[in-house]
């Protein structure tokens, strides 16, 4: 959707005449972002916010006229924990954003050890690796700053934005940022500190904005802001209408038209095609043009995740639950991924008189508890909650939503991968791929994104070749 909005936009200010038609398999639009509202909470099934430091998701915003709906989390209970070696520990702030600050609060959370602060401060000295191989990020973490900071804080953070498993998943591809300070600073903490303090300037207008952001409404009015102006500017949107297959004839060197074969029986006809698709799907659509790139779409594997929430009366909590929630490392041998105090991150989300919960499970080695139905799974995460921070009360509503095959893996190498992809699509100029199975997971990536596709059936159209 993000794609067709840029593709008209575009093809306005270049003078191009172009028809738009969005297909979606599902009868919902949005993907997976799904708001539920039930009497006075409001739940997020997917994403929950966005990255405020990530400007397409901002100006998006902002173009549909939802500036005045934008929310920041509280001002109040700006803390956040890990749970390590039996108990929850309050992370130093400014961690969550990767911009680590003075050593004093390290020392006090009790997350890392001593030799595990000196260790992590050694990445002031070691020297940079100049290579331009790919690296797992759990290596390159742990090379940079420890085993300990990286099983006990950068891991459980980590986790929690790729559901995925550091030791298989790729630096260049999910912390480019990481990399490239580390080559142009030779060290990461030396990087961040010459980057904050060179963004002084703007500090005092982006302070008008927390990290994540979300809408008053939930992420869905984002959604359905969408689908307004892209009808609109009369963009054909069909849900309920699954693709089954991709045929191509030429009537011209160079250029291609596409029949999509919908599982209907019918076909709708393009002179370019983007594909939003997960890449399994992507992959099946473009073997018959190109078995070289289905394949190597097919090597991006998916985890599967799912997030529970609960609603408890504040009454019955106690004062155990503080801040904003938790994140579990992967070495603590835990279930329990995450969980956010929902109600207490963000406003408008429940009554005062009720705390909202929001769990994560699953990922990738931790697939086995989605098994569960959702009961025994709803029964496990409240068991897991009462061990952890002690919340032992019965919660007065529940509800689980699943995400099979949901979140792409960077492994490594995937960069170089899509390369090769893009090369053996070369030959057929009106394909495009979009979506957070590339070069970017969250909600600003894959708008980012969608305006970079846009740009190149644009350039398809106008006869530039690159």
């Amino acid at each position: 959707m993000a794609t067709a909005l840029a593709l008209m936009e575009q093809a306005e200010a270049r003078g191009v005449a172009l028809r738009c038609t969005v297909l979606e398999a599902g009868h919902a639009w949005g993907g997976k972002i799904v708001t539920h509202k039930i009497r006075e909470l409001i739940t997020e099934a997917g994403p929950d916010s966005f990255l405020s430091t990530k400007p397409a998701g901002l100006e998006l915003v902002a173009k549909l006229g939802l500036t005045q709906e934008l929310i920041n989390t509280n001002e109040n209970g700006k803390k956040a924990f890990v749970y390590s070696r039996g108990r929850l520990r309050e992370l130093p702030e400014g961690l969550i954003a990767f911009t680590p600050g003075q050593i004093g609060p390290f020392l006090k959370s009790g997350v890392l050890s001593f030799r595990g602060v000196l260790r992590m401060g050694l990445d002031f000295v070691l020297p940079a690796n100049r290579s331009t191989s790919d690296e797992s990020l759990a290596s390159f973490v742990r090379r940079r700053f420890g085993r300990e900071a990286f099983e006990r804080m950068m891991e459980p953070l980590m986790a929690g934005i790729y559901a995925g498993d550091a030791e298989q998943m790729s630096a260049r591809a999910t912390f480019p940022r990481f990399v490239e300070l580390e080559q142009a600073y030779g060290s990461i903490l030396r990087g961040m500190l010459a980057a904050r303090s060179a963004n002084n300037g703007g500090a005092r207008q982006a302070a008008r904005r927390t990290m994540f952001v979300s809408l008053k409404p939930g992420l869905e009015a984002l959604v359905t802001a969408l689908i307004g102006r892209l009808s609109g500017q009369g963009v054909t949107l069909r849900s309920g209408v699954p693709v089954d297959s991709l045929r191509v004839r030429s009537h011209q060197l160079g250029r291609w038209t596409y029949d999509v074969m919908l599982q209907d029986g019918s076909a709708l006809s393009a002179d370019s095609l983007v594909l939003a698709t997960p890449a399994f799907v992507t992959a099946e659509l473009l073997r018959p043009l190109t078995p070289i790139a289905g394949g190597l779409l097919e090597m991006i594997p998916y985890a599967s995740t799912a997030t529970i929430a609960l609603a408890y009366p504040a009454s019955v909590v106690g004062g155990s639950i503080e801040g904003f929630g938790f994140v579990v490392p992967r070495v603590e041998r835990r279930e329990l991924v995450a969980a956010t105090w929902t109600s207490l991150k963000w406003p408008y989300r429940a009554p005062s008189g009720q705390l909202l919960a929001r769990c994560y499970v699953g990922g990738a080695g931790r697939e086995a508890i989605l098994d569960l139905d959702d009961e025994a799974l709803v029964e496990r995460v409240k068991a897991e909650l009462k061990e952890i921070c002690g919340l032992a009360a019965k919660p007065t509503y529940m509800e689980v939503n699943r995400w099979l095959k949901a979140m792409p893996q960077y492994r490594l190498g995937h960069l170089d991968r899509l390369e090769q992809a893009e090369v053996a699509l070369s030959r057929y100029g009106g394909v495009v791929l979009t979506g957070a199975a590339y070069r970017g997971v969250g909600i600003p990536d894959c708008i980012r994104e969608g305006a970079v596709a846009a740009e190149k059936v644009i350039r398809y159209f106008s006869g530039e070749r690159h």
